[in-house]
């Protein structure tokens, strides 16, 4: 049962006895845990083992269709056994797993029927050994998939004399699960042991948790395949499967701790624990998790003086991955609540300030629950580090504690969820009977809740709204309810659906005021139709771009609405990352990583900048159509149309990686069985497709337009409309495809680094700008050719698919020619809105359709 949003922060002395009397009685209404599949298998093998209780059967007993192995051996640890003997071990030593093993010298895969979709641990025992035919030590590299998800991607080679055991929890979406091995290199092999696929409660991984760094909100955990790297019990001891409800192995934290003297261990007996709804199961850990803990110091602190150190634990983690991290706690060292308050910080980053348990838990003691948090790739750099110190609140004794510890790896997004509905459905039935007695006592407890929550509001003055032309969010925006609105105004109102739940962290406006020094417009870098954009820096050194829209605006309100939704739920390296969001005092304000490169306009023309290299031109349209070809395919069910892409909008970062920004115009592609979407022209001038100009029927081929125009100023520099320049040569995309048409590629390439390009690879970027500018849209490669085509010209540029492998990249292969047109200086563009339209000349008030009747001209003489 979840508590409601209303449930207050400190019940009455009088219901407190009541509710934990109702959680007992929900516990013991909650049946044991028992998996809908439970697959346990001993590879290379006949034979049987009972370990802990749990039988494993020989996979040479399976169904033929269960084990698809072209080319595989079973090997045997003890000479002379033959490994397909039929026999039967019973013993409590996790060694009888580790007899026998199943060898690949091809691509294999291990198929297991599942009963119920959904949440699965799938279990990998390695050890290699010496066997009749060879050494498991030294002859396997592999790689291991399921479920589309390469769990062990990168060539593994167990080590040798040690058991491992690989857990991995993955979302299954069939009726059936896929492992599989592949071995690594010339004359190399795979192996396993023995194989455990096994159902686990799929609310065990919500679908959000908070970030460290920046703090804000991660989502899609629940389609994550996670990898377990670490599994601690904090103040020992080891806990074995046989003492886990999901089997696991938990071991103790002495080996992590950076100094042990600072820290002491305190345990309870486990009866005293005290489960609450809504908060840790039995499932989540195991009682002598919450049981033990390790505690801060007290008598080394009151020894100090300043009583600021912290314990730290100390954990490896390869690097360029993010991790879950989830942090058991239960209070079993207060005499009363409100005794123990902490920090908790998370390499480095604060992640818990002054948290009190039991403020979580309504007042009450020992009782168990957890809190989760992501570390982003960037972060994680080899090794992470989790430290609990002190607090800085004045009332309360120098203290602090941890029960125990999970560190898992974000392997990749199945996509599978918690199964199909009908799987769901099946699910719901079958946890009918369990939670039957759990509601029982679960309205109860809502009704006492809502019973002391009116009498509290009745006492409640009314509470003064700002005054705006729109209310601000509540306390609660973007972070609780299904349905999220706000505004006073018929004519000026948004409501935000359940996607914005990971919208961000929610700025007090004051702070914004304090990181851009009062909006000063001296941290201006940037001015669009939403606003003014403000380099600002927090508190904590983090560097960010603040947007601060017209409040005015209902276009304004419209894309400061699109942003949110859209980027709460979008997650890729090569798009901007929405860190928060402002709506006090009837502000529009949003929070974005900063990028401090700028825009990729500002490093091809009108600026003093000095030009990127034919390489680094290449890398940035790579990174842009990564980032746009992820919104097209990878974003969810239907595809985004950005609709505004532009140079202005391809942001570089300090290493100049490009990143897709500004959202506000963006669109949700049509259904499955619609070819595009009906809407009012919006973009760009300059970088529209002229068939979505004619029609009004957008598709994603109008960004792979929009992309090409981009291409062309990557390639000539230039603005995309120069009224400075002749009249053939004021719209980039006519002029150039004109050119490119008559074979004069030469004549428009930017003349400050045409002695560094390769032709072969200038030729084929422009021959895919070329075809992104098509006419018609099916005419047009799909953003993703459009990706290879680019990756391809880059490696040409590096000269890799050269037979000869001669030449260097600052070797002129292609010619400097004269331009023959120049810019007229006195009255160049400096691009803005304002200069264009005064350089515009007779062209000025006309409407777009006239303007842009150049550009299909051709169709409209037919």
């Amino acid at each position: 049962m979840v508590l409601p949003r209303f449930f207050p922060r400190h019940l009455p002395d009088m219901l407190l006895p009541a509710l934990l009397v109702l959680s007992a009685l929900v516990a013991a209404a909650r049946a044991a845990f028992v998996p809908a599949d439970s697959h346990l298998v001993l590879c290379g093998t006949a034979a049987s083992a009972t370990v802990g209780g749990r039988t494993f059967v020989g996979d040479a007993t399976l169904p033929s269709s269960a084990l698809l192995a072209p080319q595989s051996a079973a090997a045997n640890r003890s000479a002379g056994s033959s490994a397909n003997a039929s026999s039967s071990t019973s013993s409590g030593d996790p060694e009888a797993l580790y007899q026998y093993a199943r060898v690949f010298a091809a691509p294999s895969t291990y198929t297991f029927a599942i009963k119920s979709p959904g949440r699965h641990f799938v279990r990998l025992h390695f050890l290699p050994f010496r066997y009749q035919s060879g050494d498991l030590a030294t002859d396997a590299r592999f790689t291991v998939s399921a479920q589309g998800v390469a769990l062990v991607d990168a060539p593994y080679t167990p080590a040798n004399g040690t058991a491992t055991v690989r857990e991995f929890s993955v979302s299954v979406s069939g009726r059936t699960l896929a492992i599989a091995f592949a071995p690594a290199g010339n004359k190399k092999v795979a192996f396993v042991n023995a194989i455990e696929v096994v159902s686990h409660p799929d609310d065990l991984f919500a679908d959000q948790a908070q970030t460290v760094n920046p703090l804000g909100q991660y989502t899609g955990l629940s389609t994550q395949a996670l990898e377990t790297v670490h599994r601690i019990n904090m103040g020992s001891p080891k806990i074995t499967p046989v003492n886990d409800t999901l089997w696991r192995t938990w071991l103790p934290d002495e080996a992590f701790l950076s100094d042990p003297n600072v820290a002491v261990h305190q345990d309870v007996p486990p009866k005293s624990l005290q489960r609450m709804p809504g908060l840790a199961t039995a499932e989540a850990a195991p009682d002598m998790v919450y049981a033990t803990a390790t505690e801060l110091n007290k008598k080394l602190l009151d020894r100090t003086i300043s009583a600021q150190f912290n314990m730290t634990w100390k954990f490896q983690a390869t690097p360029g991955w993010a991790y879950l991290l989830r942090l058991h706690f239960c209070d079993i060292v207060s005499q009363a609540a409100n005794q123990l308050a902490f920090n908790v910080y998370v390499g480095g980053w604060s992640v818990l300030s002054n948290y009190e348990i039991t403020k979580d838990t309504f007042g009450a003691l020992a009782v168990p629950l957890y809190k989760d948090f992501v570390l982003s790739a960037k972060d994680a750099t080899g090794n992470i580090t989790v430290s609990v110190g002190p607090s800085t609140v004045d009332n309360v004794d120098p203290d602090g504690l941890l029960n125990g510890l999970e560190i898992m790896r974000l392997v990749g997004d199945t996509g599978g969820g918690s199964g199909d509905p009908s799987s769901r459905t099946r699910s719901k039935k079958i946890i009918a009977g369990i939670a039957a007695g759990s509601a029982v006592a679960g309205v109860t407890v809502v009704m006492a809740a809502a019973f002391v929550f009116l009498r509290a509001r009745r006492r409640k003055k009314p509470e003064k709204k700002p005054s705006s032309t729109w209310a601000a969010f509540s306390a609660t925006a973007l972070g609780g309810s299904r349905t999220r609105s706000f505004g006073n105004s018929r004519n000026n109102t948004v409501t935000l659906g359940e996607s914005a739940a990971g919208a961000g962290y929610r700025f007090p406006f004051a702070a914004l005021q304090e990181a851009t020094s009062g909006f000063d417009e001296g941290m201006v870098i940037g001015v669009g139709g939403f606003g003014k954009v403000y380099k600002g820096t927090l508190r904590d050194e983090t560097r960010v771009a603040v947007k601060r829209g017209n409040r005015r605006s209902q276009q304004g309100l419209n894309e400061f609405r699109t942003e949110i939704e859209l980027l709460s739920r979008l997650r890729h390296r090569h798009l901007v990352s929405l860190i928060g969001y402002c709506d006090e005092r009837g502000e529009m304000i949003l929070v974005y990583e900063y990028m401090a490169k700028g825009t990729l306009r500002s490093h091809l023309y009108d600026s003093e900048l000095p030009p990127l290299s034919w390489k680094q031109r290449l890398e940035v349209s790579i990174g842009a159509a990564r980032g746009l070809h992820y919104l097209h395919t990878g974003s969810g069910a239907k595809a985004i149309i950005h609709r505004d892409v532009k140079s202005a909008n391809i942001l570089l970062d300090d290493t100049f990686m490009a990143k897709v920004a500004d959202f506000g115009l963006s669109k949700t592609g049509p259904e499955l069985d619609k070819t595009h979407v009906s809407t009012a022209v919006k973009g760009s001038f300059g970088y529209l497709d002229p068939e979505y100009f004619r029609r009004q029927m957008l598709t994603e081929k109008s960004d792979v337009y929009s992309f090409g125009v981009v291409l062309l100023e990557v390639l000539c520099a230039r603005p995309v409309i120069d009224p400075t320049l002749p009249p053939e040569m004021v719209n980039l995309a006519e002029w150039a495809t004109k050119r490119l048409k008559n074979g004069e590629l030469d004549s428009i390439v930017d003349q400050r680094i045409a002695g560094t390009m390769r032709p072969e690879s200038l030729k084929k970027f422009a021959d895919t700008a070329e075809k992104c500018l098509a006419e018609y849209g099916v005419e047009r490669p799909a953003m993703g050719d459009v990706l290879w085509c680019l990756e391809y010209a880059l490696q040409l540029q590096l000269h890799e698919a050269s037979p000869d492998g001669s030449g260097t990249d600052d070797t002129p292969l292609v010619p400097r020619v004269a331009s023959k047109y120049q810019r007229n200086l006195s009255t160049a563009s400096d691009g803005t809105a304002a200069t264009m339209s005064a350089n515009l000349g007779d062209l000025d008030g006309m409407s777009m359709r006239r303007v842009f009747s150049k550009m299909i001209k051709s169709e409209e003489g037919r």
